[in-house]
């Protein structure tokens, strides 16, 4: 039985501001760019706008803290935005990932707290600090493998990576078909970071290793910069500019799971499974009535355990299943049609949902899956305790 408020929420207007490796203003500039375009888009005022709704969270370990530099809460825009005057309702959320945010929203627009949310995620990465844990002091897990050189996210994800594909017989080659799609994509995507730069099979078989088995373009590329969406109740969204994007169901990963300082496979599909099947259930929906899936991709392996977690193929099948286009555009599964964070950029899943949003509402442009109805966004790793959603064209 589907979920009662499935329907009665839609997202209606979306913003970006430039996705570069080193922006040329502050970051809260540019959440405010992303945030005024969104608002503009949906055909509202800021002053409209009376609920707000982030997962600021610093963007890797060691980052810094300083608001509208670093980082974006809610406390720099109602400073600094000229949103309504009295903001009814905000959420600042620290677990889950960034779809918690709008998650937060839905229950606040149905609960009449306010009646139109926005929310965003902002990154900053300065140079040299990506991945680079300079400063980071090992405690409690960390202090029995930092010592050792294993303190990076890539060399978790590269041994779980190694066991897929020991586990089920397949070899890195076949991950060039998933990565060199993404591409394909974001070279349609004007917003990508890499929408001028194609991609060749050689160019990722031939990429510098960063720990075995990924290379270089199996992990996303960091970037500067902000998406923000607008969302709203049902009937309200009807008298607006766009289509809206109805919200019919959403999860956030509560998997019970052990705690080691190393996961592998296993571990992954366990703690998938029933996360995709929250987001199943409250729509009243499972894999068969999707059209568009993008499924997240820090790593270019976290993409494969969410094919299979989430039902789109069985077990240990993930890496056949991209082969032959059958994700491209074209194919039975179009995937990550924004180009994913491996070549949009990363953005913690918030391009993931704005994709998402423009597939169901026909404004994906050049990437548009024709008669696409149902699309599903799906943040982090199955490990992570992330959130996700399913988004229709109709209520």
């Amino acid at each position: 039985m589907a979920w009662e408020g499935k329907g009665k929420t839609a997202v209606v207007g979306l913003g970006m501001s430039k996705l570069t490796r080193r922006a040329d203003k502050p970051l809260g500039a540019l959440a405010l760019d992303a945030c005024y375009a969104a608002i503009a888009d949906a055909g509202l005022k800021p002053s409209d706008i009376d609920g707000l709704a982030t997962y600021p969270d610093q963007p890797f370990r060691g980052a810094g803290n300083r608001d509208g530099e670093d980082l974006v809460n809610a406390l720099f825009l109602m400073t600094h935005g000229e949103f309504a005057p009295d903001i009814k309702w905000y959420a600042q959320i620290s677990t889950g990932m960034i779809a918690s945010a709008p998650i937060e929203g839905v229950n606040a627009l149905m609960s009449g707290a306010c009646n139109y949310v926005l929310f965003w995620r902002a990154m900053h990465i300065p140079k040299g600090t990506y991945n680079s844990f300079r400063g980071y002091q090992a405690g409690g897990d960390g202090q029995f493998g930092a010592p050792y050189g294993h303190v990076h996210g890539y060399q978790t994800h590269a041994m779980a990576y190694r066991h897929y594909l020991n586990k089920y017989n397949h070899n890195r080659e076949k991950m060039a078909a998933l990565v060199t799609n993404s591409r394909k994509n974001a070279n349609l995507n004007p917003n990508a970071f890499f929408h001028e730069q194609p991609m060749s099979v050689e160019d990722y078989l031939n990429a510098r290793m960063i720990a075995d088995p990924l290379a270089l373009f199996d992990c996303d590329v960091p970037v500067e910069g902000c998406t923000a969406l607008v969302m709203t109740t049902a009937d309200r969204a009807k008298d607006l500019k766009n289509k809206p994007a109805y919200i019919a169901g959403y999860g956030q990963n509560t998997a019970h799971r052990p705690e080691y300082m190393t996961y592998m496979i296993d571990d992954y599909l366990a703690a998938g499974r029933p996360h995709a099947g929250k987001i199943y259930e409250r729509a009243g929906m499972g894999p068969k009535d999707i059209d568009v899936a993008e499924l997240y991709d820090g790593f270019s392996p976290s993409t494969l355990y969410w094919l299979e977690a989430a039902g789109f193929c069985g077990e240990g099948e993930a890496l056949d299943f991209v082969q032959n286009g059958n994700v491209s555009l074209t194919g039975s599964l179009p995937l990550n049609t924004f180009g994913g964070s491996l070549s949009e950029g990363r953005l913690h899943g918030m391009g993931h949902l704005a994709e998402a949003v423009r597939q169901v509402t026909d404004r994906a442009e050049g990437r548009q899956i024709k008669g696409a109805n149902t699309s599903i966004a799906i943040d982090g790793s199955p490990l992570l305790r992330g959130s996700g959603m399913i988004f229709t064209r109709e209520p």
